[in-house]
């Protein structure tokens, strides 16, 4: 009597490839959604929608652009199909001393005294900076600057040429650059102190 090849359960397989990715998809869809409810819906619809194509996903070599190419195309099916903006700023998410706090979360060691002090007093700035981008710009400096994600796959995933968010990439960074100058410089034109 031959013995058949033992093959996991379909629901396994699934959970084999998707799983790894969950946390990545939920963070993309984070930046996408603004609201923690909407990223894991919009998490949840693309999980369940990519269910019954097991055998499509285990062709895909590469898993994981392929996967948040999915997710956005599906919320923009979303946005287009609600007809309303896909970008809230991020003050309607949390209050300033949250913002600050999760964008200082990002610090890889712990700073000297001064540089914790120049973080206090930048991390304020900074989020009224980002919040003051297009939602365009801050999603594509998010993902790039803070998520990491390579130039590549921020092309694959919009479907876009590489050299288009190279150069999105460039006049975003311009302009968060000059915002956060002027947002720091105590002077106006005039030499007296801005309040």
């Amino acid at each position: 009597m031959a013995l058949l090849p033992f093959r996991p359960s379909r629901s396994k397989r699934f959970e084999r490839l998707v799983q790894p990715h969950l946390q990545g998809m939920y963070r993309f869809a984070f930046r996408l959604a603004g609201q923690q409810q909407d990223a894991e819906d919009l998490v949840q619809d693309v999980v369940v929608k990519l269910y019954p194509r097991l055998e499509e996903l285990e062709a895909v070599d590469q898993l994981r652009p392929w996967l948040n190419r999915v997710l956005y195309r599906h919320f923009i099916d979303q946005v287009r199909r609600k007809g309303r903006q896909s970008d809230r700023p991020i003050s309607e998410v949390a209050d300033p001393e949250q913002q600050a706090g999760y964008l200082d979360a990002f610090a890889s060691d712990t700073p000297e005294l001064g540089e914790q002090l120049d973080l206090a007093r930048l991390g304020p700035q900074l989020a009224r900076v980002l919040e003051s981008l297009s939602p365009d710009q801050r999603t594509l400096i998010m993902l790039h600057d803070v998520d990491g994600w390579r130039q590549e796959d921020i092309a694959e995933v919009l479907d876009v040429p590489i050299g288009t968010i190279k150069s999105r990439l460039h006049r975003c960074r311009a302009a968060l650059r000059e915002r956060l100058q002027r947002e720091m410089e105590p002077f106006s034109v005039t030499g007296r102190v801005e309040q």
